[in-house]
């Protein structure tokens, strides 16, 4: 999340909205907002507007109740979409929220193919982009400026010996954000 900000075009005090309130987009939101971006956050439920604005975000965006792009053209065009979501249709809905030159980072692993026509793209010269996670080097600065900012993840810490039940509680995707097996102590 932050190597993908850092090598974007967005600047400080652009607009960076991040689709999806997971274990990518927690981090996303923390980092965005302590790089100095005004910060959306969008997904799935009101209830989840709470947890955005605790992490640090300007704005949400319920996906259920409202037009994304047109939402984020109300804020004035995102420079930056973060795409977490693993949801193909939600992903392509950001396009015409961006801003002239604005950037769609997909970070999210999926097969199914985006939405997007050329038109989107070059009348206001927009781009899709994909991210990986980055060189050894890359994750060294992410842990630092993290440390720096006091940037966390949330985890949900699980026994060593309820590992299998930990693991089905990701299959079932019921795990909050990260799943963190620990020995006893």
């Amino acid at each position: 999340m932050f190597n993908s900000l850092r090598r974007s075009g967005a600047r400080s005090g652009d607009l960076v909205a991040v689709l999806g309130l997971g274990g990518l987009g927690h981090l996303g939101v923390q980092f965005a907002v302590k790089m100095g971006f005004r910060t959306a956050v969008i997904a799935r439920g009101q209830e989840k507007a709470t947890l955005a604005f605790e992490l640090g975000a300007h704005h949400y965006i319920d996906s259920t109740a409202t037009d994304v792009a047109g939402a984020l053209r109300q804020l004035g065009g995102a420079r930056v979409v973060q795409a977490t979501a693993a949801n193909a249709d939600a992903i392509s809905a950001t396009v015409e929220g961006l801003s002239p030159y604005g950037e769609l980072l997909t970070l999210a692993v999926l097969t199914d193919s985006l939405t997007v026509s050329p038109m989107q793209l070059i009348t206001a010269s927009k781009s899709v982009k994909g991210h990986p996670g980055g060189t050894a080097m890359d994750v060294e600065d992410t842990l630092r400026f993290a440390a720096l900012h006091g940037i966390r993840p949330m985890v949900e810490e699980v026994r060593l010996e309820d590992a299998a039940k930990a693991y089905q509680r990701m299959l079932d995707n019921m795990a909050r954000f990260r799943m963190v097996l620990t020995t006893g102590r």
